[in-house]
């Protein structure tokens, strides 16, 4: 295994333990396939300051609904109405 912080898949694959212990001392892993960054192993409560998914997690983003005029209901009002519906027909 090489001192550099990229890690080729297949090594991964092979020295888990080996580079989870790096991991481990506190040092980033960036994991290659085909020599292309697909991945980092971050250490846990890293000091980075990015977060452990740089995508963002809800991709809609905040929903804007329409306002229809229509009654506003309970959750609880919501489930009842809903309760028995199903998309196929029995």
């Amino acid at each position: 295994m090489s001192d550099n912080r990229e890690v080729p898949l297949r090594e991964l694959n092979q020295q888990t333990s080996r580079i989870m212990a790096r991991v481990e001392a506190g040092e980033t892993v960036t994991i290659t396939k085909d020599g292309v960054p697909i991945g980092d192993i971050v250490p846990r409560g890293s000091r980075l300051g990015r977060p452990s998914y740089p995508f963002r997690t809800d991709p809609m983003g905040p929903l804007d609904l329409p306002d229809l005029g229509g009654p506003v209901l309970a959750d609880d009002e919501i489930d009842e109405t809903l309760r028995g519906v199903s998309a196929v027909d029995e």
